[in-house]
C-alpha cells in the first residue's frame, strides 16, 4: 500500500536544525541550497515575508549572505522556492494515494489522505504557519500560492468527493470547500499551537504516539462527517 513518506520525526527535527544560528554550516552546494531553503521556510513561517530579512535567513542557515543571490536571485524568488519545497512532499503523497489502483474503496482512499496529511503536517509544522501567514493576506504571494499549489490539492479533493458520492460512499452531500477547510483546521491547529497544547495537556503533539492518535481521531471524525446519521445518529443529515 502506498503511503506518505514516514521518516522519523526526530531525524527531521535534526535536519531542520543543521543550519540554525551558531551551527557549523555545510560544505556541498546541494546541502548549502537545502540549508538555505529550510532556514527560509522557518523564518517566513515565523515572521512573514515582510518581517523576514535575508540576514536572518543566512544566520539560521550558517552560510554566507551572498549565497542567497547566488542560488535564488533574491528574497522574493527564495520565498517561492521555499513554498515549492513545502508543498513538494505533500504533493507527492497525494499523487501516490490518488493514483494507487490497489485502493478500490474511496473511503479508504480518503482515510489514507487524511492520515498522510496529519503525518506530513507533524513533520512540517512550518507548512501550517506559512499557510496561515499568507492565506490571511490579499496579495500577489497568496494568489501565486493558491494558483500554483493550493488549487490543485483542492481540485483533487473535490474530484475524490464527487467520485465517492457517485458510488454512495458519503451518505450526505458535503461541500468541497467546507470539507477542505475542516480538514485544514482539524489537522493543523494542534501543531500550529503546539506550545499551548503542551501547557494545557502536558502532551507533546510531535511525539510519534500523539501523531498517530491525532491521525486516527481526525480520520474518524471526517469520515463520520461524510457517513452521516447511520454512524452518528445525533447529527442531522
Amino acid at each position: 500500500m502506498i503511503q506518505f513518506s514516514e521518516r522519523r520525526i526526530d531525524s527531521i527535527r535534526v535536519e531542520r536544525r543543521v543550519g540554525t544560528a551558531g551551527g557549523a554550516g555545510v560544505e556541498t552546494g546541494g546541502d548549502t541550497r537545502e540549508a538555505i531553503l529550510l532556514a527560509a521556510l522557518q523564518a517566513f513561517a515565523e515572521n512573514g515575508f515582510e518581517g523576514t530579512s535575508t540576514r536572518d535567513i543566512v544566520t539560521r542557515a550558517g552560510v554566507n549572505h551572498g549565497l542567497i543571490r547566488y542560488y535564488f536571485g533574491g528574497k522574493a524568488k527564495l520565498w517561492r522556492k521555499a513554498v515549492d519545497r513545502a508543498f513538494a512532499e505533500l504533493g507527492r503523497g497525494v499523487t501516490s494515494v490518488m493514483g494507487d489502483e490497489s485502493i478500490v474503496d474511496d473511503r479508504e482512499r480518503i482515510g489514507q489522505l487524511v492520515r498522510g496529511y496529519v503525518r506530513f503536517v507533524a513533520r512540517n509544522p512550518e507548512f501550517v504557519r506559512l499557510m496561515h501567514e499568507e492565506g490571511k493576506r490579499r496579495g500577489p504571494r497568496m494568489r501565486w500560492m493558491v494558483d500554483r499549489h493550493v488549487r490543485p490539492l483542492y481540485e483533487a479533493m473535490s474530484t475524490l468527493l464527487s467520485r465517492a458520492e457517485g458510488v454512495g460512499v458519503p451518505r450526505r452531500s458535503v461541500s468541497a470547500v467546507h470539507f477542505f477547510y475542516i480538514v485544514a483546521g482539524a489537522v493543523g491547529v494542534i501543531y500550529h499551537q503546539a506550545e499551548e497544547c503542551r501547557r494545557l495537556s502536558g502532551i507533546d503533539p510531535f511525539e510519534d504516539s500523539a501523531i498517530e492518535a491525532h491521525a486516527q481521531i481526525v480520520e474518524h471524525l471526517l469520515l463520520g462527517l461524510l457517513e452521516g446519521e447511520e454512524h452518528h445518529p445525533g447529527v442531522a443529515p
